[in-house]
């Protein structure tokens, strides 16, 4: 991540406390991010130098008008500066400002299997404890670890996979 990037979202994440929409603001940064990956013609054309500001920022109007004022004029300061290509860089930030500041943090969770909607909540609930915070779990299965999990959260990966423990005892024999 770029300290521009973070510069941007962090100045956003303020105003947004300031107005009490940290969330609303989230949510429509994920909304531009998603538009911006699904069209990417789009950003393109409000990151083109030879389109008149003007053009860009009118864009930017219609497509978004319906936001909160101050996240047209991000996004248009955004077109201005030539920065819009950092939007979801800015958003990636900001959301871990918005998880950081409510206490909760994000598990990627990696299963051989589908776990069952109460796993999914006690393991959330332990992870939350250890942790202090509140865990949302985002999980994929992956067949390929054979049984057991590989949890990621906040930079730590504890890997507590068959696959994981099969190469721990490779390692060990190989030495």
């Amino acid at each position: 991540m770029t300290e521009i990037s973070n510069e941007y979202a962090t100045a956003l994440f303020s105003l947004a406390l300031e107005t009490d929409a940290a969330r609303e603001y989230c949510d429509c940064l994920g909304i531009v991010s998603d538009i911006f990956k699904k069209e990417p013609d789009y950003l393109e054309f409000l990151s083109c130098p030879t389109v008149p500001i003007t053009e860009r920022t009118a864009a930017v109007d219609a497509a978004f008008g319906s936001f909160p004022e101050n996240m047209v004029s991000f996004l248009k300061i955004l077109c201005e500066k030539g920065r819009i290509s950092l939007l979801n860089e800015c958003f990636d930030i900001y959301s871990k400002l918005l998880s950081e500041h409510e206490r909760r943090s994000v598990a990627n969770v990696t299963s051989a299997v589908e776990l069952t909607d109460k796993e999914k909540a006690d393991l959330a609930e332990k992870l939350g404890k250890k942790m202090g915070t509140a865990v949302t779990l985002n999980c994929v299965v992956d067949p390929s670890i054979i049984g057991g999990l590989i949890i990621e959260t906040d930079g730590k990966v504890i890997d507590g996979s068959i696959r994981g423990r099969l190469s721990e005892i490779k390692d060990v024999i190989t030495k």
